[in-house]
């Protein structure tokens, strides 16, 4: 279980290859380890997951602050399905991208759960900052 965000972010300058999904976990999504395009219905060719590595533009601005936000794009995912997802982190083979540009994973490993007072941290972080900006709703 990861709980806190300087953990989240140790781990993801240990490991350039993890990401992180928002579902019911790992026993559910690896008996089903596709995702469906929830506008078409196409299945996906693996599941959906979003990329947590540092991106270079990133510079040496804080891990902290990078994981916050790469949690808080998606965080109004629990609310919009009555609290069935949670977070997790995970890594796998990219086997393509999804309808809005977002890995699909296969060869998933789970790696850990991310406690949900990590998320309401993440959200204290962006919040923060005190700009105009909001969860991705897509």
């Amino acid at each position: 279980m990861t709980r806190s965000l300087d953990e989240l972010g140790s781990l993801v300058v240990e490991r350039q290859d993890l990401y992180v999904r928002w579902s019911g976990g790992p026993a559910a999504d690896l008996c089903s380890p596709t995702s469906t395009d929830h506008l078409t219905g196409v299945p996906l060719p693996g599941l959906s997951v979003n990329a947590l590595a540092l991106e270079p533009w990133w510079g040496d601005r804080p891990v902290g602050l990078w994981v916050a936000r790469r949690l808080y794009d998606y965080s109004h995912l629990r609310r919009d399905r009555d609290g069935d997802v949670r977070p997790w982190t995970l890594s796998g083979r990219e086997a393509g991208r999804g309808p809005d540009n977002e890995p699909l994973l296969c060869e998933v490993r789970p790696v850990s759960w991310i406690d949900l007072a990590v998320i309401d941290d993440a959200v204290r972080e962006v919040m923060r900052l005190r700009r105009s900006w909001g969860p991705m709703r897509r």
